[in-house]
């Protein structure tokens, strides 16, 4: 199941952007570096939503615009992607602050509970 979810690599960018990137609109995941077309943008946010990973929600300020959060579910993958950041880290060259993977690497439990309560702050907004 997972590998259908997540077989790819724009599914796992996407989750990454919402954690760790504070993105969550359409523009600003295709703005995010990658060069991702919008249809396969548009396709795996569809999946992700429909698998219960993300969801859509109107924008208070502004209904005709949507952004995009994890859910509940979706935030329980933030020990799996710290982990894989720590690894990609180690064995190859990668995007992430030095101090933020040294962080990772001392206190991953520490991390990803700092990720979840970010999470739950930015979902009483």
């Amino acid at each position: 199941m997972s590998l259908e979810i997540f077989g790819d690599r724009w599914s796992l960018l996407v989750v990454r952007d919402l954690m760790f990137g504070g993105r969550r609109t359409f523009k600003e995941f295709l703005d995010s570096g990658e060069k991702i077309a919008t249809n396969v943008l548009a396709e795996r946010l569809q999946r992700l939503e429909a698998n219960g990973i993300i969801e859509r929600r109107r924008d208070a300020d502004d209904a005709r615009k949507v952004n995009y959060a994890l859910t509940k579910k979706g935030i329980t993958l933030a020990p799996v992607l710290v982990e894989m950041i720590i690894w990609g880290a180690r064995h190859e060259e990668t995007a992430a602050p030095p101090e933020i993977i040294r962080r990772m690497v001392a206190d991953r439990d520490g991390v990803v509970a700092e990720i979840r309560d970010q999470w739950k702050k930015d979902r009483s907004l």
